[in-house]
């Protein structure tokens, strides 16, 4: 009988066939260093429509994360079987953060109820823990996308599988996004793309960032063109401008998420991952070189050209992480209220570099680079292990 296997196994899994190398990223980028074709689909493109004003479709807005939030939902790492001997490590990376967020805006954590207790102790009365089935930390992909829907709060819930069946006992995972929804009390929407949350990149005024591979994908919408899923994300989005890049199929577990590629720093400001100077060609560079050809000739939904800021990362020589699926991406920060929450890898000049290209972007935020390479070493980082409830939506 085939065994189940989790994110981190999986990735150790790939690892030992050859496709992962040094850096490899769950929510991969350039960040990630391996062989091989740089996969996707045909040459991404720009793409408009839908209906609507400046949040899309019939009122509906997905904002920006620099936007207000009521919470931060996290989950509580849960298996030795997901993560082994690590496991202690992992949850001591994740109670760092927890806390620290917890100073800018409320942390809620789900826990598997037989473990809430000691998540409490861990985290602190700082942090709210929730009895809540999960499995694993992974909250951006698999707690539900929120928008505002004619000012109302609404979940969208995108049938969390596991990262295309990459991982197949994520059963309470794949459960979660509606059980919150019940447990809160908000409308969830319903929609017939599999995606994850860490596959989806706002500007919060109708543009969105998506990688092909990540979304257009028969390990998850097998049935599904770009149109048919662009048609889609609009709708439950409320997004009226859909900018594809290209990404990578097959290389990591979730098949180059963009929130480790390239986010929103404000309208119309984009910070792209950088490799490394002198890091050999491969599927990830020729990834974030494609993302940047692209990037600099769109516009976004209200027609302003982007400007394409790179971050480089860190030298690999000097960073204190390590692992076959390390990420030593910058890009996957997390934007909340009052603060930046951004890793540092131990390379002292990039972390600098770094840490004052979120204070020029974020100039009324502190900027908190905390040590995760215990969470990077598992394939993913701040913004995969957080997931931010809207507050107030923005006026456009």
């Amino acid at each position: 009988m085939t065994s189940a296997m989790s994110r981190r196994m999986m990735l150790q899994s790939l690892a030992g066939l050859g496709l992962l190398a040094f850096g490899t990223a769950a929510c991969s980028s350039s960040a990630s260093r391996g062989s091989g074709q740089a996969g996707g689909m045909s040459s991404a493109t720009a793409s408009t429509g839908g209906t609507g004003g400046t949040g899309g479709t019939g009122g509906r807005v997905f904002g920006a994360e620099w936007e207000s939030h009521a919470r931060t939902f996290m989950s509580w790492p849960a298996s030795t079987n997901v993560w082994g001997d690590q496991l202690p490590g992992v949850r001591s990376d994740i109670t760092r953060l927890a806390r620290a967020v917890a100073g800018y805006e409320p942390v809620v954590m789900f826990a598997r109820p037989e473990q809430a207790d000691d998540a409490q102790t861990a985290v602190g009365n700082s942090v709210e823990v929730v009895p809540l089935a999960v499995d694993d930390l992974w909250a951006r992909d698999t707690v539900p996308v929120f928008v505002h829907d004619g000012g109302t709060l609404k979940g969208v819930d995108f049938n969390f599988n596991g990262w295309g069946g990459k991982q197949k006992e994520h059963g309470d995972d794949s459960a979660l996004a509606a059980a919150l929804l019940t447990k809160y009390g908000i409308p969830r929407i319903q929609t017939p793309v599999v995606a994850e949350g860490g596959a989806f990149e706002t500007d919060g005024r109708g543009t969105l960032l998506v990688t092909e591979s990540s979304v257009v994908n028969d390990n998850r919408n097998p049935d599904m063109s770009r149109d048919d899923i662009e048609a889609e994300l609009m709708k439950a989005l409320g997004v009226t401008k859909v900018i594809w890049l290209k990404g990578v199929k097959g290389k990591d577990i979730t098949d180059a998420h963009v929130d480790c590629l390239v986010r929103f720093a404000g309208p119309g400001v984009v910070l792209l991952d950088k490799p490394f100077p002198g890091a050999p060609a491969d599927v990830w560079s020729e990834a974030a070189a494609q993302a940047k050809d692209v990037l600099s000739q769109a516009t976004d939904a209200r027609g302003k050209p982007l400007q394409v800021i790179e971050v480089q990362e860190p030298d690999p020589d000097r960073i204190t992480g390590r692992g076959d699926a390390f990420v030593s991406s910058y890009i996957n920060f997390f934007v909340a209220n009052g603060a930046v929450f951004i890793p540092k890898f131990g390379d002292g000049d990039a972390d600098a570099n770094a840490q004052q290209i979120m204070r020029d972007h974020f100039p009324n935020r502190d900027v908190v680079a905390l040590n995760i390479d215990n969470i990077a070493s598992g394939g993913g980082g701040i913004h995969c292990s957080t997931h931010d409830q809207p507050g107030t939506p923005a006026q456009s």
